[in-house]
């Protein structure tokens, strides 16, 4: 169907209780908090923010840090919850909103494979029939049976989306992996995420490469101090959003 909408965000707000003072350790915070000496104050990281996303588009979200970007995208992945308005999605979602996230580091690569799939909602069956594919793709072959503990940011990058991608979501959510890696490794993930679009899949991108945005994305949201500051054309707005730093 054409212009199907399959995410519907409506006038979304988050806040957040932040706390006066820091805090060394859970020991200092709990003898404050009984001597009720810590205060708070409401952070709005989202305040009333509405757009839809297309079935078949890829949308880009840019901003500054702290505009509110991926604490969107965690909404719209359903990690978060938000305080006032709603959102609606049509389909499987894969998230690739933290690098890390799912995994057990104590665990090997091998391991971390079957882990994180499962919770990206893969059966074992799939992920065995696809695991070859998966190491092919990371270039991990010799890093396999090695605890993720000790990988670097860029292995996990390759690990974590290796996982992600080997299906085809409806929904595909991508956080600023793309700039973890080296040059070839960040190629072969725009390939990747090319060959989903052109199969159909929905992405939703965030990343501070602008370049990057404008080869992946057709739409853009830009955030301003949780607000939408303007949606768009993805070239004209990543123009604006450069002269504008």
């Amino acid at each position: 169907m054409e212009n199907e909408v399959i995410v519907k965000v409506e006038n979304v707000s988050i806040k957040f209780c932040l706390a006066s003072e820091k805090f060394d350790g859970f020991k200092e915070y709990f003898i404050q908090r009984v001597k009720k000496k810590i205060t708070y104050q409401d952070f709005w990281a989202l305040q009333d923010v509405s757009f839809e996303v297309y079935k078949g588009e890829t949308l880009g979200l840019i901003g500054v840090n702290g505009s509110g970007k991926s604490t969107m995208l965690k909404i719209i992945a359903g990690v978060m919850k938000p305080t006032r308005g709603s959102v609606k999605t049509s389909g499987v979602i894969a998230p690739l909103i933290e690098l890390g996230a799912g995994f057990d580091f104590d665990l090997t690569a091998k391991e971390n494979v079957f882990l994180n799939g499962t919770l990206l909602g893969y059966t074992r069956e799939y992920l065995e029939e696809h695991y070859e594919e998966i190491v092919e793709f990371s270039e991990l072959e010799q890093f396999m049976d090695v605890p993720v503990k000790n990988f670097s940011s860029g292995m996990f990058s390759r690990l974590a989306f290796a996982v992600a991608t080997i299906g085809q979501p409806d929904i595909l959510i991508v956080d600023e992996v793309l700039s973890v890696g080296d040059f070839h490794f960040q190629q072969k993930c725009e390939a990747r995420i090319n060959r989903m679009k052109e199969n159909g899949a929905t992405i939703l991108f965030v990343s501070h490469n602008m370049e990057q945005v404008r080869n992946l994305c057709s739409r853009i949201v830009w955030l301003e101090h949780g607000r939408v500051h303007s949606i768009g054309d993805a070239d004209e707005l990543c123009r604006e959003y450069q002269e504008a730093e």
